[in-house]
């Protein structure tokens, strides 16, 4: 369990690309500290396991089935991430509960400067809407956001300039894709009202 709150902003040093397989990716990070092998980190919103560490560098593998719902499928040598560790029973929980469970991609369709804050404008999965609603949670590439406006499959965020300067939101670009995990209560709370339905 995550609180959408970054820590550091890894680089990916190396991809180990394996056909119809799991995909190995190797992250370097200079924030996070006493990284153990079998820890949860979240790496742009996805919860991965650590199976391997050299120095500042750790290693993670991946699923089939996580690259095709988020935008690992995406990722080069080089790419900056969004790193956090997995919150203890004793933190403070700053952002909102973050499972590390990304539900599909959003895209970026306009970043516009708000004073000293940037509102984005992003497309939301038709199925996913649902779950998005004004004032409640999202979480985007791993950062815990606050939705501003909901207006038919589209939704905006603001991202301060702490969280600008201090997440991969700096290198964003119209078109880019995203992370999303919706709020798990609302998500919940809409499979609860089915099954009393039924």
């Amino acid at each position: 369990m995550f609180k959408g709150i970054i820590k550091d902003i890894g680089t990916i040093t190396d991809i180990t690309i394996h056909p119809n397989s799991d995909q190995i990716f190797h992250i370097e990070t200079q924030n996070l500290s006493s990284i153990n092998k079998g820890d949860s980190i979240s790496c742009s919103g996805v919860c991965l396991t650590v199976v391997n560490i050299m120095s500042n560098v750790f290693t993670v593998q991946v699923s089939q089935e996580t690259m095709k719902v988020s935008n690992l499928n995406t990722w080069k040598t080089g790419k900056k991430i969004n790193l956090e560790q997995a919150m203890k029973l004793s933190d403070r929980i700053d952002g909102h509960l973050v499972q590390g469970h990304v539900d599909d991609t959003t895209e970026i369709l306009t970043i516009n400067q708000n004073l000293e804050s940037h509102e984005i404008r992003l497309s939301c999965p038709q199925e996913l809407i649902k779950f998005v609603a004004k004032k409640g949670s999202v979480t985007l590439d791993g950062v815990s956001l606050t939705v501003n406006s909901v207006v038919d499959q589209e939704f905006t965020v603001n991202i301060i300039p702490y969280t600008w300067k201090n997440t991969t939101f700096q290198h964003n670009k119209i078109g880019n894709y995203l992370n999303l995990e919706v709020d798990m209560i609302a998500r919940y709370l809409d499979q609860l009202i089915k099954y009393q339905h039924n």
